[in-house]
């Protein structure tokens, strides 16, 4: 393996319980090896150091809460930190620019910055931030942060779609294809993140915690969001339960679950009798097929072009099921 993957392989993996670091690190090598092979080339040298939290920033491109870290989220960690005087996986950072107010970009470790950061102010002052020093460009980086993130179960999936949707912009042209390549998803998948970050706040807010909104929920309310009927219903209906969330939450009582929320969202429509049956299926401003609801299911008919773009017209044809299913539902609540 070569060395630069060996570096980022174990800058990435977690800081395991000692009776299981072994066994641990040999799954997180086996399970990342072959996704970070292109990060070996051309990066120059690397160099190991230890630095203050202070001395570098976070770099804006990485996914993660940075300001939703706290003790209680990170208390494991610091523990094991406080425990062998600092870090024993080193973060990832960069060299900033000459005029930058920090020294570093922060790149891959937030939690670990954080932690050691919260030790130096609370009676370990001596601890240092052990880094390993890369050059990367911005896509990389950005490629990177997301392959650590998706193997933690504390980044939110509302947290990842939102990073997507300031990336596709940013990194990729706009070029939803050249993302899901080079992040290695179906244009399906990236599709459905990129819905679930244009959830508005109102919908947000609705849900007891922002990890509670998944893509699921997204995939039922973006339908309903899209007609202009439809959507003052939902977003009216989302302000009242967010209102009610936070009664709930001050005074201690049990908040509304994400299933209930899902319910009265999509329940909102319910007097919405104008929704047409018959759903267009659009691809570049042209009408490409249709899907009409029917007693028995929906039916769908579609015109497919020798040289048309089939996952893209295949994401379009599950949002519009999905569409129809959703009205055919809303229509069919009891009154």
């Amino acid at each position: 393996m070569p060395s630069f993957v060996r570096d980022i392989l174990t800058t990435l993996s977690y800081e395991p319980e000692p009776a299981e670091a072994l066994r641990a690190e040999g799954e997180e090598l086996l399970r990342l090896d072959q996704r970070l092979a292109g990060f070996t080339q051309g990066h120059g040298r690397r160099v190991a150091l230890s630095i203050r939290p202070s001395d570098c920033s976070v770099w804006d491109g990485n996914p993660r809460d940075v300001p939703g870290l706290s003790y209680e989220s990170c208390r494991t960690l610091i523990e094991s930190i406080a425990q062998e005087d600092g870090n024993r996986i080193p973060v990832l950072v960069r060299r900033s620019a000459p005029d930058a107010e920090h020294s570093y970009e922060l790149l891959v470790g937030s939690r670990r910055r954080f932690s050691v950061d919260w030790l130096n102010h609370n009676g370990r002052p001596e601890i240092r931030l052990n880094a390993l020093v890369v050059e990367m460009s911005d896509e990389e980086a950005f490629r990177l942060a997301d392959i650590e993130n998706r193997e933690r179960e504390d980044i939110t999936e509302l947290d990842r779609a939102r990073s997507y949707q300031a990336a596709v912009d940013r990194f990729y042209g706009g070029v939803q294809s050249r993302m899901a390549e080079a992040l290695s998803l179906s244009n399906s998948q990236l599709s459905r993140l990129l819905s679930l970050a244009q959830m508005p706040d109102e919908v947000v807010n609705a849900f007891a915690t922002k990890d509670e909104l998944r893509v699921r929920h997204s995939e039922v309310l973006t339908p309903l969001l899209r007609r202009p009927e439809q959507r003052e219903q939902v977003l009216a209906a989302a302000l009242r339960i967010g209102e009610e969330q936070q009664r709930l939450a001050a005074t201690g009582e049990r908040m509304i679950t994400a299933a209930t929320v899902l319910s009265r969202l999509r329940a909102a429509t319910r007097d919405d009798r104008a929704a047409e049956s018959d759903l267009p299926i659009v691809a570049g401003g042209a009408q490409v097929g249709r899907i009409k609801a029917g007693r028995d299911g929906l039916a769908l008919d579609l015109q497919i072009e020798s040289n048309a773009d089939l996952d893209m017209l295949l994401a379009l044809v599950r949002d519009a099921v999905l569409e129809a299913r959703a009205s055919c539902a809303a229509r069919s609540l009891p009154q």
